[in-house]
């Protein structure tokens, strides 16, 4: 796996997001330092990361989200 996107690619990947899951406010973050990931945030809140492949020269994107307990709804 490789880490690095150009910013034109980082933009590219957030317009096709933000399409795919219908949200305006999605944005994918460059990676904040040197060997960090890139980021992705809904409203400015950081909900996961983004991982570009590029294996065998097919490149595609794995997004790992995270979602707190403590941020899901009380139980009903």
């Amino acid at each position: 796996m490789s880490g690095h996107m150009s910013p034109s690619e980082i933009a590219r990947l957030q317009a096709a997001l933000r399409r795919l899951l219908d949200a305006k406010g999605l944005t994918v973050n460059p990676a904040p330092r040197a060997g960090m990931s890139v980021e992705l945030a809904v409203n400015g809140e950081v909900i996961g990361t983004v991982h570009r492949d590029d294996e065998d020269g097919d490149v595609s994107y794995a997004i790992n989200m995270v979602v707190l307990e403590e941020d899901l709804p009380p139980a009903q």
